[in-house]
């Protein structure tokens, strides 16, 4: 019995650093930007946090010179591009023919900083250079421009700078609209304003039709909400653009009178006298 407990107890423990270890495995690095974590900066990690949908995806691109240079550089967003070899590379050279994998840049020595519209990441830390650049260790810098309506595209290699005696890097290059400043809303507060009267307006007409024809069972102009104020209302309007508009005063008389029988009154008698024979 104590043999059977022994041997489950072995099974459970073994079982345990499977799952351990399967899950460590499963659970991918991600960029550490260089120095302490509390140096860290607020836009820092907002870049990261903004570049986070890249991170799983790869990028791949071939470069060929000639017959002794014939590359593959593979590249990941803050992921490692083999995270079963846990060597942090981020943006890993293959050369075609001898199959030797060389690390560019890796992750855990990340820099980020951003423009209006591109973002720069930058992974140190790779493999030193042989004769090249004092020995120094390479890195890699990905310029991510702003190209709206897609994701990525456009994973290019620019040029190789290796032949200074410090800072040599490689430079990429890719388009995604993740590197895009927020476009800002082209509606005016006044036209906020007038959308929204305008569909509490149409909301008001056809909900009050609606009720007048289905629930009241008017006919007609009556189905109209409230049509007699509105016939009301008009009335009113028209009557004060009457008043405040006229072009004369309200009690100004006529331009012209008439010629009544009231005005035919009798003729002076001394109108003619000077016509007269003397």
């Amino acid at each position: 019995m104590s043999s059977l407990c022994h041997t489950s107890a072995v099974l459970v423990v073994f079982m345990a650093l499977v799952v351990s270890v399967g899950a460590e495995q499963l659970e991918e690095k991600s960029c550490d930007v260089i120095g302490d974590e509390s140096s860290e900066s607020q836009t820092e990690r907002a870049l990261l946090k903004k570049l986070e949908p890249l991170s799983q995806m790869r990028f791949n691109v071939t470069v060929e010179k000639g017959k002794t240079e014939n590359y593959i550089y593979h590249f990941r967003v803050c992921r490692e591009v083999n995270s079963s070899q846990h060597d942090f590379g981020g943006l890993v050279q293959t050369d075609r023919q001898g199959r030797r994998t060389t690390v560019i840049g890796r992750i855990n020595e990340t820099q980020v900083f951003n423009g209006s519209d591109w973002i720069m990441l930058i992974y140190k830390g790779g493999d030193s250079y042989g004769s090249h650049c004092s020995g120094e260790k390479r890195r890699a810098v990905i310029m991510i421009s702003c190209k709206r309506g897609v994701i990525a595209s456009s994973f290019s290699i620019i040029s190789e700078e290796r032949e200074k005696e410090q800072e040599c890097f490689y430079l990429f290059e890719m388009d995604s609209s993740l590197a895009c400043p927020a476009e800002d809303s082209h509606l005016s507060v006044g036209s906020i304003l007038l959308i929204t009267f305008a569909s509490l307006i149409a909301v008001y007409i056809i909900g009050g039709f609606l009720y007048q024809r289905l629930v009241v069972g008017a006919k007609g102009m009556e189905q109209f909400p409230h049509f007699a104020f509105w016939q009301d209302l008009g009335n009113l309007v028209a009557d004060g653009c009457d008043f405040v508009c006229r072009s004369k005063p309200r009690n100004a008389p006529a331009a012209y009178r008439g010629v009544g029988d009231d005005q035919l009154g009798e003729e002076s008698e001394e109108r003619d006298d000077h016509l007269l024979p003397m």
